[in-house]
């Protein structure tokens, strides 16, 4: 858990963000943020998340990285609840791991709530890719997503995401 809530702080540091125990807390995909943690070694900055700022402390996490994948690394679908990628190498200890790190940071923290990565085998809710690697999304929420939403923490992606007026 030393080594998830190092990297954790790691990203909050480089962003300026507040770590401390409020409401205000929202955990958010690194990845839109700009963060390069997702497995084609790139970020997918969002504004309209990162303006989110304005009216919260933003968490980031990349569950991915948390339970040990490196970046950048093979793409992974979820098949049959399995993590794994096109050479059906199986990542599931990692994917599982890491969605209870999140999990962890998002206790200690007390977030309510999380904007996570759509179609994301880690972050996806609601779609996600259907593990044939064509492009294809199935009804399904990806292995963090499942594990925050289950221990009731609120989650929209960022297709759902709408700024406070």
């Amino acid at each position: 858990m030393k080594e998830a809530i190092y990297i954790c702080l790691q990203m909050c540091y480089a962003m300026g963000v507040k770590m401390e125990k409020t409401n205000n807390n929202i955990l958010v995909s690194a990845c839109l943020l700009g963060i390069d943690c997702r497995y084609c070694g790139t970020g997918l900055f969002n504004e309209t998340v990162y303006k989110l700022k304005e009216n919260y402390n933003l968490i980031p996490v990349c569950p991915e990285q948390l339970g040990g994948l490196t970046t950048p690394r093979n793409p992974v679908e979820l098949v049959k609840g399995q993590a794994v990628d096109q050479n059906q190498n199986d990542f599931t200890a990692q994917f599982d791991k890491g969605a209870a790190e999140t999990l962890k940071i998002a206790k200690l923290l007390d977030c309510k709530m999380a904007v996570l990565k759509s179609n994301s085998p880690s972050c996806g809710y609601g779609k996600i890719y259907d593990g044939t690697f064509q492009g294809n999304l199935i009804d399904g929420n990806g292995k963090t997503a499942d594990l925050l939403a289950e221990n009731g923490i609120k989650i929209i992606t960022e297709k759902e995401c709408k700024q406070k007026d």
